[in-house]
């Protein structure tokens, strides 16, 4: 974009690049460009070698993209203190002799980008005009009028200026904190985050048309989704799931949005291998923080990828208990996305607040590997009709599970439908704190609750309208029998006569075996023989199994409501060489009795890391070195070799860094010390992370408050 001013001769321009950038809340930027946001003044001093004639006429002329129109709203023509049709405007303020000093406003909807400044002045039948320079607008959360304004300030700090933060993983029963650093203030970002706007479809189409729409964070919004992964287009990030990533960087190796993005941007926009969600919605809130939209990462356990939106996931096993790919349908244990704040001009104020975003490519949205925004109001409501893939969503946290055994292709048995598996603790960083915080509330109604029935009841007849073509449409019947099944949290499709728990009987970990117990209990007053089958497969966290890793199988007798108990072990030489990088197992216990239901329990194990201790030796002040001491332990009966300490930190580590670990034997620890001299104040994160060919990562962070130099 551009802003144009005509002139005499200068001889040159003071951007009062600190006065604005504290105004304008962009003094993190590292960049001595001048970066502003919309709806906002910004001052700036011309210094002249001739003067300016009372007679002589100034105009401004703000210009956006390569082909400035004033139809496109990319370009603006004023005059000094006169309000343009377009909302720019400039004042001429008291000034110093040889110079002139202007106060600039810019409309609250605004394209944003870089913009060129011109000075132009009209002396009679002359006209006149001189490049002062280059200014960059972002959205505005601080101005009321732009369609990101979050009134609280704590939210500003924590979803626009916060550099790190927290993405959680794991499973719904054993969450883990993952530290991520954002750093979208770093060296570069800012401009990068401007290039991927340049390198989307919508752009290569149609320049001036893309330019034009970005005063709409809704537009702006929804191309990041589609540009972040590389589907389409030479995007940011390629995304992998099969475990096997040679040909690239495993994803469960970035700590950072910093890094990747440097790298697809030197590399001349090769999409960067490999990522899977929470690299997606980390790099995804790192540019959207940085073009000024509030934005946090979200984490859906147990989240239904339903490939047709008919709100039913179907999960078929054999008759050993093995799952069988009879659908694309899918629940993965965790599945991370986005939420951006902004009002919905295309909806109405109702759908006004938090909107999902999801830039890791699943399934095609409008042709285009790309998803959201999708109003939380809408899908807590309902609403999966509306723009933009509020279906999608809505399935990710609201479908059923339905558990099949599959004879053949002719016989089939419903185990069990479970209507509150799926959308379990959807969660999110607090404000301010590391904490977790559960905003699963705003997804959805109290599974149960006659509320949420009608909203699960209402989606459906939605879509049933709706489906065709790779939608199925949803019968009568279905409608009937799932809105039947979602009463209970766990129907079978008959009354059980047995029940089962697996329990672990100690924390699991690296490198030692697991011990598990079957407890099985008869329910009924009839004795019975139970024919038992177990099994274990290393899973992705997409529950895809990878490996088998156990199959046995035993025979049980119950008397009359008798208990008894199956004690196994999964050792390490067993799973040593199947584990994936996950770090993920799957058990399942598939009990059979020649008359009534069968029995399917399922239990996920995640093998629990070595800890990493990190100290830092003194205190940390900007601009002077100390030290910090890393300390973990090789959690293995074998010797470890070729391991790398990695570590990064926004405002601590300008680029990541690297040292080489030495040998480790068996179960012994080690310590590596390093330097950081931390270029920015404030509190900081820095993340560690061991990585080895032997064993998974092991991760740490620690938070930093560094004090300004004195």
């Amino acid at each position: 974009m551009a802003l144009l001013i005509l002139s005499p001769v200068l001889s040159n321009v003071n951007w009062q690049s600190k006065l604005n950038k504290a105004a304008h809340h962009t003094s993190d930027y590292s960049s001595t460009e001048a970066i502003l946001r919309r709806g906002q003044a910004f001052t700036i001093t011309v210094n002249l070698q001739t003067m300016v004639c009372h007679s002589e006429l100034l105009s401004l002329f703000p210009l956006a993209g390569p082909a400035p129109a004033e139809s496109q709203q990319t370009k603006a023509i004023f005059n000094l203190s006169e309000e343009g049709a377009s909302g720019w405007s400039a004042t001429q303020e008291p000034s110093e002799p040889g110079c002139m000093n202007f106060t600039i406003f810019s409309p609250a909807d605004a394209v944003i980008g870089r913009y060129k400044l011109k000075l132009q002045t009209v002396s009679g039948n002359k006209v006149s005009s001189t490049l002062l320079g280059q200014f960059v607008l972002l959205f505005n959360p601080w101005c009321p009028n732009d369609d990101v304004y979050m009134a609280n300030e704590k939210e500003r700090w924590e979803y626009v200026l916060n550099d790190s933060g927290i993405i959680f993983q794991g499973l719904e029963k054993h969450i883990q904190q993952e530290a991520w650093n954002y750093g979208q203030f770093e060296e570069d970002i800012l401009d990068i985050s401007l290039a991927i706007l340049d390198r989307s479809l919508n752009h290569r189409q149609d320049p001036a048309v893309d330019t034009s729409n970005r005063n709409n964070p809704t537009y702006v919004s929804r191309v990041i989704s589609a540009t972040v992964n590389s589907n389409d287009e030479k995007g940011v990030v390629e995304g992998k799931w099969n475990g096997k990533y040679c040909s690239g960087t495993n994803p469960l190796q970035w700590s950072g949005s910093v890094t990747i993005l440097r790298k697809w941007y030197r590399g001349r926009y090769k999409p960067v291998r490999y990522g899977q969600c929470w690299v997606f919605a980390g790099v995804t809130c790192t540019v959207l923080r940085s073009l000024g939209i509030p934005t946090r990462v979200i984490t859906n356990f147990n989240s239904a990828h339903d490939t047709n939106i008919n709100l039913s996931i179907d999960k078929y096993i054999d008759t050993s208990g093995k799952t069988l790919h009879l659908t694309e349908d899918s629940v993965w244990n965790f599945h991370v996305w986005n939420e951006s704040w902004f009002i919905r001009r295309d909806l109405g104020s109702f759908y006004d607040g938090w909107q999902v975003l999801d830039a890791t490519p699943q399934e095609r949205s409008k042709g285009i590997y790309q998803c959201g925004p999708a109003s939380t109001r809408a899908i807590k409501e309902g609403d999966v009709n509306l723009d933009y893939d509020s279906s999608f969503v809505f399935a990710a946290v609201n479908a059923d599970y339905v558990t099949w055994i599959h004879y053949s292709k002719k016989r089939k048995e419903r185990i069990y439908s479970d209507t509150r598996k799926i959308g379990k603790f959807i969660s999110t960083k607090a404000v301010g704190t590391n904490a977790r915080v559960d905003v699963t509330a705003n997804y959805k109604y109290p599974e149960g609750s006659l509320k949420e029935r009608r909203v699960y009841k209402k989606a459906l007849k939605l879509l049933g309208v709706r489906g065709t073509g790779k939608r199925t449409k949803i019968t009568r019947r279905r409608r009937r029998s799932s809105v039947a099944w979602r009463q209970n949290m766990t129907q079978p499709a008959q009354k059980p006569s047995i029940s089962g728990k697996l329990i672990l009987d100690a924390s699991p970990v690296i490198g030692q075996d697991i011990l598990l117990t079957l407890a099985l209990r008869n329910l009924i007053s009839d004795f019975k023989t139970i024919k038992v089958k177990l099994s274990a497969s290393a899973i992705l966290y997409t529950r895809k199994p990878k490996a088998e890793i156990l199959q046995l199988s035993r025979s049980i007798k119950l008397g009359s409501e008798e208990v008894k108990e199956i004690s196994f072990k999964i050792s390490y030489s067993q799973y040593k060489n199947s584990l994936m990088d996950d770090r993920k197992i799957l058990v399942t216990a598939l009990c059979e009795t020649k008359q009534g239901a069968s029995l399917l329990v399922e239990k996920d194990i995640v093998l629990q890391d070595p800890l990493l201790t990190i100290k830092v030796l003194g205190p940390t002040v900007v601009h002077k070195a100390v030290n910090v001491q890393v300390t973990f332990t090789n959690p293995l009966s074998e010797v470890v070799t070729d391991s790398v300490l990695r570590a990064e930190g926004s405002g601590l580590l300008k680029e990541q860094l690297r040292i080489n670990v030495a040998r480790m034997a068996p179960m012994e620890s080690s310590t590596v010390q390093f330097e950081i001299i931390p270029y920015k104040s404030g509190t900081r994160q820095l993340q560690v992370d061991l990585v080895c060919i032997h064993f998974s990562d092991i991760k740490g962070f620690v938070m930093l408050d560094v004090a300004p130099a004195p």
